[in-house]
C-alpha cells in the first residue's frame, strides 16, 4: 500500500493564524511548512481560496509536487465554493466536517434533528461531487461512530465516502482498528491523528501528541485500509478533550453498544497512556501564546513527520 502523506492546517492552528492569532501566516506559511517536512500532500483551508487564482495555485502545487485537497466547513452555504475550488485545483476529495459536535456529545444538541440536517445536506452535495467527478470524504469529526458514517455514505451514494481521522475514534468509544475496519471500504482520506490517553474517573481525557507517540497503532491501521490513499498529519486540538463515557448523561442519543466494542476501546486507550495525575495541559491550555506556542506546534509537525519516516509508512 502507497500513503501519499501530507499536512492539513488544524494542526497548527496557531501558527497559521486559525485560532487567537491576527499575524498568523495562513497559506504562505503552511505551504511553508508542509515544503519543510517533505509533505506529498496539501489539504487547504477553503476559505483561504477565496478570491485566489486558482489556476496558478494549481500550477504551483504541481510544481512542488502537493496533491490538492479542498477543507470545506460546516456551513453548507460554502459546499458549493468548496467543490468549485476543488475542481479548479484539480482536486479529487473534498474532506467535509459534519457537525459541530466536539467530545462526543450528543446529549448537548438535538441530535436527531442535526442528523436529518446533515442527510439532507449529503442527498444536495453528492450529486454536484459526483458530476464533478469528485468525492466528498465526511469525516468523524467527534460526533459519528463507525457504523452512522457507513450508513450515510450508503444512503448518500458512492460520490460520498469518508475522511478517517485516526484519533477520533476515541471520541465516540471505539478503538482506532475497530473504526477503520468498518469503515475501510468508503475511506478516501486520512487524517492522522494520535491521542495520549488519561484516566479519569468520568471516562478519559484526549491529549494532543506527536503522531506516532500515543495509542494509535499506525502500522496495524493503515494495513487495514490496505489502499492508495491520500492523509495529512494532524495533532490534535490545543485543548484536551474530556470524553465522559463513565457518566449516563454521556451516552443519551446512542444505540446499545456491545460491551465487547468498548472493551477494545479501553484496551487500546491504555497504550502510552497519561497516569491520572500528570499535567495534561498543552501550552496554550496554561496561558502560553507567540513564539513558544508556535515553535511548540511546529515542533510537532517535525516530531510527528520523522516518526512515521520512522515506522516507515512516510517517504
Amino acid at each position: 500500500m502507497t500513503l501519499a502523506i501530507g499536512l492539513n492546517p488544524y494542526g497548527l492552528t496557531y501558527t497559521l493564524g486559525l485560532q487567537a492569532n491576527p499575524r498568523g501566516t495562513g497559506l504562505e506559511g503552511f505551504l511553508a511548512i508542509a515544503e519543510e517536512i517533505g509533505a506529498r500532500v496539501a489539504e487547504l483551508h477553503q476559505p483561504w481560496l477565496a478570491g485566489m487564482d486558482l489556476a496558478a495555485l494549481a500550477e504551483r502545487l504541481q510544481a512542488l509536487g502537493l496533491t490538492p485537497v479542498v477543507s470545506c466547513g460546516l456551513d453548507p452555504a460554502d459546499d458549493d465554493a468548496a467543490l468549485e475550488c476543488a475542481a479548479l485545483l484539480r482536486a479529487r476529495v473534498v474532506r467535509m466536517a459534519l457537525t459541530r459536535v466536539l467530545q462526543g456529545d450528543r446529549h448537548a444538541v438535538d441530535w436527531p434533528r442535526l442528523v436529518d440536517g446533515v442527510r439532507a445536506r449529503l442527498a444536495r452535495v453528492a450529486p454536484r461531487a459526483a458530476a464533478a467527478g469528485l468525492s466528498v470524504a465526511i469525516e468523524n469529526h467527534q460526533d459519528f461512530t463507525s457504523a452512522d458514517l457507513m450508513e450515510l455514505c450508503e444512503e448518500a451514494g458512492e460520490a460520498v465516502g469518508i475522511a478517517l481521522d485516526t484519533g477520533n475514534a476515541f471520541a465516540v468509544g471505539e478503538a482506532p482498528l475497530e473504526f477503520a475496519r468498518t469503515v475501510a471500504p468508503r475511506t478516501r482520506h486520512v487524517h492522522l491523528k494520535d491521542y495520549r490517553v488519561q484516566p479519569t474517573d468520568e471516562g478519559y481525557r484526549l491529549v494532543r501528541c506527536a503522531i506516532g507517540d500515543g495509542a494509535v497503532p499506525f502500522r496495524e491501521l493503515l494495513q487495514i485500509l490496505g489502499r492508495d490513499l491520500s492523509a495529512s498529519l494532524e495533532p490534535g486540538a490545543l485543548e484536551a478533550r474530556h470524553i465522559r463515557l463513565f457518566t449516563e448523561e454521556w451516552w443519551r442519543g446512542y444505540p446499545p453498544v456491545d460491551a465487547r466494542r468498548l472493551a477494545a476501546a479501553l484496551r487500546a486507550a491504555r497504550v502510552n497512556r497519561l497516569g491520572e495525575d500528570e499535567d495534561h495541559r498543552t501550552p496554550w491550555e496554561r496561558g502560553d501564546t507567540g513564539n513558544e506556542l508556535i515553535r511548540y506546534e511546529r515542533d510537532m509537525m517535525r516530531s510527528s513527520a520523522a516518526n512515521l519516516r520512522a515506522l516507515g509508512l512516510m517517504e
